[in-house]
């Protein structure tokens, strides 16, 4: 539905973002400005550091799960079907829409909406908002991006604590992504859920946060 780049590609950059974050290494880095790092980075050849220093890390693990394997296999076909040809086909056959406004409103638009929303992640996230958690590293809370990406503005957090599946401090705030993985775990599909300790977190605060939290 995003079209990201399949499981193993975007997990592959993410784990480099966040070992060699604001360097040349990091593929979107926000140093290089706020258009690089919000869409810059992908009309670009990566930087050098990018591939040299990201091949020293191991993706074995992705390669092992065999869902990741299945989705990179057929990752084409299925952008094709589940962000173009569904959200097209089902307002047409379901609503009575023409087959060109739900072409261009249900995939073209929502598509492009939800990629620059997304990337403010990258963007926005790593330059406007404050540091609770550590001062001394580019991302911050941003509660504009946490509400346009579903809970993913939380980002000074996520950096300082990149281990905790909730990516903000206990899943109390307004993250809706952390409510599906929750209820993914509920139904036996999410196992060895990891979050930061109070104490861990609290700790963190007060030795290198800004004060604001």
């Amino acid at each position: 539905l995003s079209v990201q780049n399949d499981i193993y590609e975007w997990s592959r950059d993410h784990r480099v973002h966040h070992k060699y974050s604001e360097t040349d290494a990091d593929p979107h880095n926000a140093r290089r400005g706020f258009f690089f790092s919000h869409i810059g980075w992908l009309f670009v050849r990566k930087h050098r550091d990018v591939i040299e220093k990201g091949r020293k890390l191991d993706f074995s693990d992705l390669l092992d799960d065999p869902v990741v394997r299945f989705q990179r296999k057929y990752y084409k076909s299925s952008v094709v079907l589940m962000c173009f040809v569904i959200p097209t086909f089902v307002p047409w056959y379901l609503w009575g829409e023409s087959l060109w406004n739900a072409y261009f409103l249900a995939s073209i638009l929502r598509y492009t909406i939800s990629l620059n929303v997304t990337w403010l992640v990258n963007s926005a996230a790593h330059m406007y908002g404050n540091r609770p958690y550590d001062k001394y590293i580019n991302p911050r809370q941003n509660t504009f991006v946490t509400l346009g990406a579903i809970g993913e503005g939380f980002h000074n957090y996520h950096h300082t604590f990149p281990f905790d599946y909730s990516a903000s401090e206990l899943g109390l705030k307004f993250n809706p992504t952390t409510w599906f993985i929750d209820f993914m775990f509920w139904l036996g599909l999410v196992t060895d859920r990891k979050q930061a300790p109070k104490e861990m977190i609290q700790a963190r605060k007060e030795r290198t946060g800004d004060g604001s939290a």
